[in-house]
């Protein structure tokens, strides 16, 4: 199974020179806690950091700092992991581990942002596949009562 088919298309994303206070109102508009910081726009757009609501809370706020007067640019982590579409989900799972990372930028053929896929997004497919695995007993089972008979 490949990456593009469970990561997130919608994803939300901003440049780096948006103020953290602008990002803390698209976080919100979206209700996500994480924006793509890209370089670019569009179809262009090259990941270049992650910025979460927990950089915002721990890097300004619990400074006293102007969140309208810093840039994401200025917070945001740029030691990004990403992956592409046609990526393995068990390596880029590995990937996510020895990192520690949680949610990581999907980009296509060219770099650009594609989705982003998340370990909830992991987790749930996943669950699928162990439900998936779980019902092979009983279907065995079912058969050879069949077959028996």
């Amino acid at each position: 199974m490949n990456i593009r088919d469970i990561c997130t298309i919608q994803t939300i994303s901003c440049n780096r020179d948006e103020t953290v206070q602008g990002a803390a109102l698209l976080m919100r508009k979206h209700h996500v806690g994480d924006l793509v910081v890209v370089d670019g726009s569009d179809g262009d757009a090259i990941p270049a950091g992650m910025v979460t609501d927990r950089d915002i809370v721990v890097s300004v706020v619990a400074l006293g700092l102007d969140p309208a007067s810093l840039q994401v640019g200025d917070i945001m982590s740029d030691d990004l992991l990403t992956c592409r579409e046609d990526d393995d989900v068990y390596q880029t799972i590995e990937h996510m581990r020895l990192r520690g990372i949680r949610r990581v930028p999907v980009v296509n053929a060219n770099g650009a942002l594609a989705g982003i896929v998340s370990a909830d997004d992991l987790l749930e497919f996943l669950a699928e596949e162990m439900g998936d695995l779980s019902r092979i007993s009983g279907s065995q089972q079912a058969h050879e009562k069949r077959a028996r008979h």
